[in-house]
């Protein structure tokens, strides 16, 4: 048996995010288990880049009010209790919505993230006709 304690929340790389993202490491397997467990916390507007899993992703929303795409899909909003599962390869992102904080536990197998161009503005957003 090993106990993991909590590490401290680490500021999310501009590399690889829009706004201001905060993450807390909560499982990071090793071999041959190579489960990684994250909460992350998005502000207003912010989101990750264009990205894809090698084995997929899921995502638990927590908090608040999200975003999410998968590229050539539309817009959709995301909101807790929601779980959103991106199969393996397919280049998506996900953030905060423009005016709410979200947050998600992002559950996806091993260290093969592809990471691509930042979200513009144009890709970004409320699906057309949304209101609050």
């Amino acid at each position: 048996m090993e106990i993991q304690y909590r590490q401290s929340t680490v500021k999310g790389p501009a590399e690889w995010f829009t706004g201001d993202v905060h993450f807390d490491v909560v499982f990071r397997g090793e071999d041959p288990m190579r489960t990684r467990v994250n909460t992350v916390r998005f502000a207003p507007g912010a989101r990750t880049a264009w990205h894809s899993h090698a084995n997929g992703q899921a995502l638990h929303v927590t908090d608040g009010v999200g975003l999410v795409r998968s590229r050539g899909g539309e817009v959709v909003v995301i909101r807790p209790g929601d779980v959103v599962w991106t199969p393996p390869g397919e280049e998506h992102w996900h953030g905060a919505a423009p005016d709410r904080f979200m947050a998600h536990t992002a559950i996806w197998e091993g260290d093969e993230t592809t990471w691509g161009a930042h979200v513009t503005d144009d890709e970004y957003g409320y699906p057309e006709g949304w209101t609050a």
